[in-house]
């Protein structure tokens, strides 16, 4: 290893650091911003590469915009606090009946919307149902957080770091079922069954299901017609193998509008509350993963796939490993990335891409930086007032992953 590629990887591990740690609680986006500008100052990336790195997320920032605009408008109307009432009074007084019911709906959720939208626009609603029913509510935001990544991987328009992987060429629906359908059910099942004992003293005993709920405003089932049609439309469009940035964008531009004026309130305010700062974390991120590219990183990945060709169940379970502890250190966006750029250069056969993707997808359930629905999951918490810590995040990743994602990879290999 040469100086700059030390200095690079000093970089990226010190940007990476401040994502997790946020030292002097500054926000995540501004250490990745940090470390991807010191990258291009020093002259270890050029500016132009940097440039086409956050062109890159292009699709990502635009589904994003799309899903934070849906959440934001929905918040404001009330539908939050709707369906919040809804689940508590469906509970009947049980908190793990209202456990389950948050876990189904997270499911559902994650497979139509994306885990992205389990992280901004479930996640509020199950704090507030927690709050009606007078139960804890650290249990049920777990489940958000695990299922958007366990449930990530059932259908192609279910995380974006499947768009990434596979580089905008998706299989055939047909296919991705047949490849994905058994282990994304392991990958659920398991995930809730620890979970759920995991989290067992927490969520015994009853709950008040006797709540107030007020009637959906317009402005509220306006919201809800708005991200129904959205989930209909990014089915639509990933069945025509369409990128899903540009129509989600437009999503939510045209409900919160729509709604806006329905009820005639200003346009700015669900504008002012969205959490811009998740797009320069997520450039920022893809630039560090650039300037790893160029340490060599996707080569080395690309000769390891191309060794293990002939026995791709060994390929899968090894490269496997290093990309779903690796997606804790960078994120599982740009490890998608670097993945699928070493798979195109390996030329790996189909159960190794589908190992991998199942690895990137579900592996950042170990740790709150893994995923980007994690960390935006992480943001909607502390707008409620509740915060958990990264070693507070890993003891219960730590417990759920592993066995998941031996399950979810042992399903695949025995489809074969």
């Amino acid at each position: 290893m040469n100086i700059a590629h030390g200095v690079t990887w000093a970089i990226c591990t010190a940007a990476t650091a401040g994502v997790i740690g946020r030292p002097w609680r500054l926000p995540e986006w501004l250490w990745a911003v940090t470390g991807a500008t010191a990258l291009v100052l020093f002259g270890l990336l050029p500016m132009g590469m940097a440039a086409t790195a956050i062109a890159k997320g292009a699709d990502v920032y635009l589904f994003l915009i799309g899903m934070m605009l849906l959440s934001e408008v929905a918040r404001e109307h009330g539908l939050f606090d709707w369906a919040a009432a809804t689940a508590a009074i469906h509970a009947r007084g049980s908190s793990p009946r209202l456990f389950a019911l948050v876990y189904a709906t997270g499911i559902v959720t994650t497979t139509f919307l994306s885990n992205d939208a389990t992280a901004v626009v479930l996640t509020p609603a199950v704090y507030a149902a927690a709050r009606k029913a007078k139960a804890d509510p650290m249990p049920l935001l777990f489940a958000c957080a695990l299922i958007a990544n366990a449930a990530s991987f059932v259908l192609p328009i279910s995380n974006p770091a499947n768009l990434v992987l596979y580089g905008g060429h998706m299989p055939p629906l047909g296919t991705w079922l047949g490849s994905f359908a058994l282990p994304s059910i392991a990958a659920i099942a398991v995930t809730f069954t620890i979970l759920r004992w995991h989290e067992r003293k927490r969520i015994a005993g009853r709950c008040i299901s006797d709540v107030e709920r007020e009637p959906l405003s317009v402005g509220g089932r306006a919201a809800l017609a708005g991200i129904v049609g959205t989930a209909v439309l990014l089915v639509v469009v990933s069945a025509l193998d369409v990128e899903l940035g540009l129509p989600t964008a437009l999503a939510g531009v045209i409900t919160a509008f729509g709604v806006c004026l329905l009820t005639r309130r200003s346009l700015l305010a669900p504008v002012r509350c969205v959490s811009w700062g998740v797009l320069p974390l997520v450039a920022g991120l893809f630039v560090l993963v650039e300037a790893l590219e160029r340490t060599g990183v996707v080569a080395a990945i690309a000769e390891l796939l191309r060794a293990a060709a002939g026995a791709p169940s060994l390929a899968a379970a090894a490269s496997g490993a290093i990309i779903a502890f690796g997606s804790n250190l960078v994120n599982n966006l740009p490890a998608g990335l670097i993945a699928g750029t070493a798979i195109a250069q390996a030329h790996a056969p189909r159960l190794v891409v589908d190992g991998l993707l199942i690895d990137v997808d579900l592996g950042p359930n170990l740790s709150i930086t893994g995923s980007l629905a994690t960390i935006l999951w992480l943001q909607a918490i502390r707008r409620e007032g509740e915060d958990v810590g990264f070693w507070t995040f890993l003891k219960v990743g730590a417990v759920t992953m592993p066995p998941a994602l031996v399950a979810a990879l042992g399903a695949r290999l025995l489809i074969g």
